[in-house]
């Protein structure tokens, strides 16, 4: 029996809570279930043999409410992981504690983000559960220094075990196979280190020699031996044990050497071993160093904030650390300074350079009452700010956090990559130990076999393969942050290429979004002043463009207002208000036609209006028609050429307005439209993208993230255009935080790129397995082709990490096309 808890969404009243316990009492296999009003809580009961959590949120869900497993998301860095082997049993054993919900590591970050129930499992379960499972897990906050700081002591350790390692395994070298190569050329080695000579001496100077190198090799060993005890062996399993094999051997072989079979010291394998962990380590180390490249977006975002604020504190200028900066706080910033925190300027005024949060690069003009993200840059004047959000709250730490979880996530073509590592370790074991033994027992030696053994289990090691997705998407994700172009996950990433027709919103989309009023038309019965007053009056309170326009043109003219007695909004039509007594409507066509208003002479003007892309106003007084107010929204600069851009990437462009077709027509024209969506009601706009889709289609929809968010949410890509509002930021799959509609290009065209880069990541990473263990386990030298060395499969295996690395790489050099 299993018991949850659910937050249920949607109740007003105790009727729904009864309503939700009877349809979920009624499921098979529930046992007791309890909805608590006050808290918003469904207690349920259950078998799970009979019934499953999805299943009773369905229920919920047709019962008129929604059923939400609470839970906490958590990100932590994970430290000890030497390969997507060993993020695939973090994984395993994370998702087996009873609470976890959702568990992903993603092995280029060594990050675990794990979504999970707080009344069930604590973060000191999860902390154990991943200490035993043999890998440890960093916790506090980890800042940019703190970040670097490690990364640079992993990479200065990798080094000096390197140097270690070359040290003595070159001497190793020329004594094992120096005489190999001086018989070759015709001299001889000095006696002491000749196998013939001296065979004791020589045997025992290369296990003097190996030994250090083991030891600065020791984590390969540790960790891949605990991980073969706990049954989730990895690729230091791989190299524990291939090494492991060369060096027993090397053993046995001077055990014999003592015993008087001086022949041994022909079969001594010390130098395997040793080149090896050499060569490995080198890899690592190199790998590092590019991993640390990858991330180079993410550390640049984090360093734009300043250490510290100077704040008034009883009259007095304090400095202080930016994380002592609480809300509220009025802040001074002097010119060249960089803006602490988010906040709303209580004095002076001055230009700030918001380039790289914005991406614009002329600097805005800020005086008292307008907002300041922070990391911006003072440019000539000091000013003081209220801070409005500190912390994780500020834009900067909302970016920083969307590029970390996307960076973090995995991309759908990721998930074969998933399946296989999990099951290529011991797989790979498998061929090792069956491919020696049948070459041992079709006739070859021991050392023949051991040889075999040896270069399947190092060929073989996975790394390539955890990291062929994950380093795409960190540096694509990265690339399009340093572009203003945040994609907030790896499916939207991957979804995006894919996209086919893309729905723009018209207002403040494709245009402006700063409306003006062009034209006053009046009947007999009223002047242009008074019905710009009017209908300024009407509209003092609206927050819809066009409203702002007649409010703004009203005080230019400095017309004073009247205080409506009565305001009604008609969603999609107008409004509705009493003024002087008189009962005023001002909207559209639409509203005119259902209150039966006639238009009378008015109606061809207002298609002439509407046709030089204007939206007409209709207003009347008192049920007859008193006048036209004509209000033009100008098309953004670079709306024409992104529309072009996107038609050279074949793909077609639809917009979508609440206008009458025939201003839509105009606008449209203007910019280049496939597809015009005319009078369409906010809430219809989801139903509309449903339209397209349903054709086949893979259908972005552009947006501001606010008005737009249903079909923001049910395109296969939603694209929030603005300055990355948290409502944006929340409905939206790809956020632009310049409103430049060739950014949404340059979404698509990283996408594209991104994933060109990981199908070429995987083909090498697979590719290279598929080829690499078939000749490691002889497949050559069963044709009269060559045995592959043990060194040699070392250095390609150390290599391919490196490759898909660098290949990854690549994309840091991507420029969007304007």
């Amino acid at each position: 029996m299993t018991t949850k808890s659910l937050k249920i969404e949607g109740m007003t009243c105790t009727a729904c809570s009864k309503a939700v316990e009877r349809v979920t009492k009624k499921l098979d296999g529930v046992i007791e279930s309890s909805v608590n009003f006050a808290t918003e809580k469904l207690t349920i009961n259950y078998d799970e043999a009979k019934i499953t959590l999805p299943d009773i949120q369905v229920a919920v869900e047709k019962a008129g409410y929604k059923a939400i497993v609470e839970s906490t998301n958590k990100t932590f860095k994970i430290e000890g992981m030497s390969c997507s082997a060993c993020s695939k049993a973090i994984e395993r054993v994370t998702k087996k504690l009873d609470g976890v919900i959702e568990s992903n590591v993603n092995y280029a970050t060594e990050k675990l983000t794990i979504s999970y129930e707080p009344s069930k499992v604590r973060i000191s379960d999860i902390k154990k559960a991943v200490e035993k499972a043999g890998y440890k897990i960093v916790m506090g906050e980890t800042t940019v220094d703190v970040d670097k700081d490690r990364k640079e002591k992993e990479i200065k350790l990798l080094w000096k075990k390197f140097i270690i390692s070359v040290t003595f395994t070159i001497p190793l070298l020329i004594i094992s196979m120096g005489h190999m190569v001086a018989e070759k050329f015709g001299y001889h080695l000095p006696s002491f280190i000749d196998p013939m000579s001296s065979p004791k001496f020589f045997a025992i100077m290369q296990l003097i020699l190996v030994v250090p190198v083991m030891i600065a090799g020791n984590r390969f060993f540790r960790v891949g031996f605990k991980s073969l005890v706990r049954r989730s062996p990895n690729m230091d399993t791989l190299i524990a044990m291939g090494t492991s094999a060369a060096f027993l051997y090397g053993i046995f072989a001077i055990v014999q050497i003592f015993g008087g079979d001086v022949d041994y010291a022909y079969d001594l394998y010390f130098e395997s071993a040793a080149v090896i962990i050499t060569l490995i380590t080198l890899g690592k180390y190199l790998e590092s160093v590019t991993k640390g490249k990858t991330s180079e977006a993410i550390k640049k975002l984090m360093g734009l904030a300043p250490k510290t604020a100077i704040i008034i504190r009883d009259g007095k200028e304090v400095e202080m650390p930016i994380e002592e900066v609480e809300v509220g706080d009025v802040i001074v910033v002097r010119p060249g300074e960089k803006m602490p925190v988010d906040g709303e300027v209580v004095e002076g005024i001055t230009a700030v350079d918001e380039a790289m949060i914005t991406g614009e690069s002329m600097p805005v003009e800020k005086t008292i009452g307008d907002k300041i993200i922070g990391a911006s840059i003072n440019k000539n004047g000091s000013i003081k700010y209220k801070a409005t959000r500190v912390g994780k709250d500020t834009a900067l730490a909302q970016i920083i956090k969307l590029v970390e979880d996307a960076q973090g996530s995995k991309a759908p073509i990721a998930k074969m990559a998933d399946i296989i590592s999990g099951y290529f370790v011991p797989v790979v074991m498998g061929l090792a130990l069956i491919s020696s033994i049948s070459w041992y027992m079709s006739g070859e030696t021991a050392i023949f076999a051991l040889t075999i053994f040896i270069s399947v289990l190092v060929i073989a090691c996975p790394c390539a393969l955890g990291l062929a997705t994950p380093t795409a998407i960190m540096v694509g994700t990265g690339k399009g942050a340093e572009y203003g172009v945040l994609i907030k996950s790896g499916v939207a990433l991957e979804t995006a290429h894919k996209i086919k027709t893309i729905v723009f919103d018209k207002t403040g989309t494709i245009t402006e979004g700063k409306p003006k009023v062009t034209d006053i038309i009046v009947t007999n019965s009223v002047s242009e002043e008074y019905l710009l007053q009017l209908a300024a009056s009407a509209e003092k309170g609206s927050e819809h463009p066009l409203g702002e326009a007649i409010v703004i043109d009203a005080s230019e003219k400095e017309i004073e207002l009247k205080t409506p007695d009565f305001f009604k909004a008609i969603p999609g039509h107008g409004i509705e208000v009493k003024i002087d007594g008189k009962n005023v409507l001002l909207g559209n066509r639409k509203l005119m036609t259902e209150r039966d208003i006639s238009l009378e002479n008015l109606e061809e003007t207002s298609n002439d209006l509407a046709r030089q892309g204007k939206t007409p106003m209709y207003i009347a007084i008192d049920a007859k028609i008193a006048g036209i107010i004509a209000v033009a929204d100008t098309v953004k600069e670079s709306s024409k050429k992104a529309i072009e851009k996107l038609h050279e990437m074949g793909i077609e462009v639809a917009m979508i307005t609440g206008d009458n077709k025939i201003t839509a027509k105009a606008i449209a024209a203007q910019v280049g439209i496939d597809k015009i969506l005319a009078e369409v009601l906010p809430e219809d706009k989801a139903n509309e993208v449903k339209k397209l889709q349903a054709a086949g289609k893979k259908v972005a929809m552009v947006g501001d993230g606010i008005n737009d968010a249903p079909a923001l949410a049910q395109a296969d890509i939603g694209i929030a255009i603005g300055s990355g509002t948290d409502v944006a930021i929340e409905s939206a799959d790809i956020v632009l935080m310049r409103s430049d509609l060739r950014d949404v290009a340059t979404a698509i065209e990283l996408s594209k790129k991104t994933i060109t880069n990981i199908k070429q990541n995987l083909f090498w990473a697979f590719g290279y397995n598929t080829l690499g263990i078939p000749v490691a386990m002889g497949i050559l030298y069963v044709f009269n082709g060559p045995l592959l060395s043990p060194i040699i499969a070392a250095t390609a295996m150390s290599f391919s990490s490196v490759s898909v690395l660098l290949n990854a790489l690549r994309l840091k050099g991507f420029k969007p096309v304007k």
